[in-house]
């Protein structure tokens, strides 16, 4: 970088690049997984029948190539103004919160399922799930209404990030780490009751799949909340959407997954798990 820039456009250029080298990163790893999945996934689109879930499954899958394109055009665009920014922004923000949203309805009702379609536990659960996503939409565009936009002073820097006031965007992955330290722990619990009188391979599958999404979850939502308050620039938000993007592919693999594990168990029907009829104690695993 050239000496005549201050410390601190230099401090902000180099965290745009970095902003930007962890979103081509994270679209390249995201085309790989699907185009690793994708034998797997035009089985499953073809031979399942429509249902919720399904429908379910695509917007989740989908919708992180939105997200890429928006946040790469925001990324690469050159003179972007204020307004560009936190309009592209706000757009990004509707993509994740959607893709939040689909992959932990996934396991909302996979733990649904565990506690026997227990309809209090699923009270609960929903009523904790609509206060997180109500606080992060509030969180969310407030704080990008009141936090500017900055773009870089050296030429050739592309990008934009907010400056001041983004402290707040660790408000929705506070709430979020609250949801799934409360689903966790309505899973662990269900296994402590269960697993040594359950004896149902589909019923394992379901806890392990819990368990290591919402163990990855924690992590990533106590990362993002460090970095929202402990870092600057473009820096606090780089990893904001990672999360979302982690969500999404543990949700629809593991629902791949589940859904091969049930077809290769009855081979002579080609059917979706529907997750909201899915009762692991009625299921008898086959010898």
């Amino acid at each position: 970088m050239d000496s005549k820039y201050s410390t601190d456009a230099i401090a902000a250029a180099r965290s745009l690049q970095v902003f930007t080298y962890i979103y081509t990163s994270m679209a390249t790893f995201w085309t790989y997984d699907y185009a690793c999945t994708i034998h797997e996934e035009r089985m499953f689109l073809f031979c399942s029948p429509w249902r919720r879930v399904k429908l379910l499954y695509i917007v989740t899958r989908y919708v992180p190539f939105l997200l890429f394109a928006a946040h790469l055009y925001l990324n690469f665009l050159p003179d972007e103004t204020s307004d560009t920014c936190q309009f592209v922004n706000n757009i990004c923000s509707c993509f994740s919160l959607v893709s939040i949203v689909c992959s932990e309805f996934f396991f909302i009702f996979r733990t649904y399922v565990l506690w026997d379609n227990n309809k209090v536990v699923l009270v609960a659960m929903l009523s904790t799930f609509a206060t997180m996503v109500a606080g992060s939409i509030a969180a969310i565009f407030s704080a990008t209404a009141t936090a500017p936009f900055e773009t870089s002073s050296i030429p050739g820097i592309t990008g934009c990030y907010q400056s001041s006031g983004s402290m707040m965007l660790f408000v929705p992955y506070l709430l979020l780490f609250g949801l799934e330290l409360m689903l966790i722990s309505l899973t662990l619990t269900c296994a402590i009751q269960k697993w040594r009188i359950t004896n149902n391979g589909l019923y394992g599958i379901i806890l392990k799949h819990n368990v290591f999404y919402y163990a990855c979850g924690l992590v990533f939502s106590m990362v993002n909340i460090l970095t929202s308050l402990l870092l600057d620039y473009a820096y606090s938000g780089m990893l904001l959407d990672f999360q979302c993007v982690v969500h999404a592919i543990l949700a629809t693999r593991m629902y791949l997954h589940l859904w091969h594990v049930n077809r290769n168990g009855n081979p002579s029907v080609f059917t979706s798990i529907n997750l909201s009829d899915l009762t692991p104690t009625t299921y008898v695993e086959s010898s």
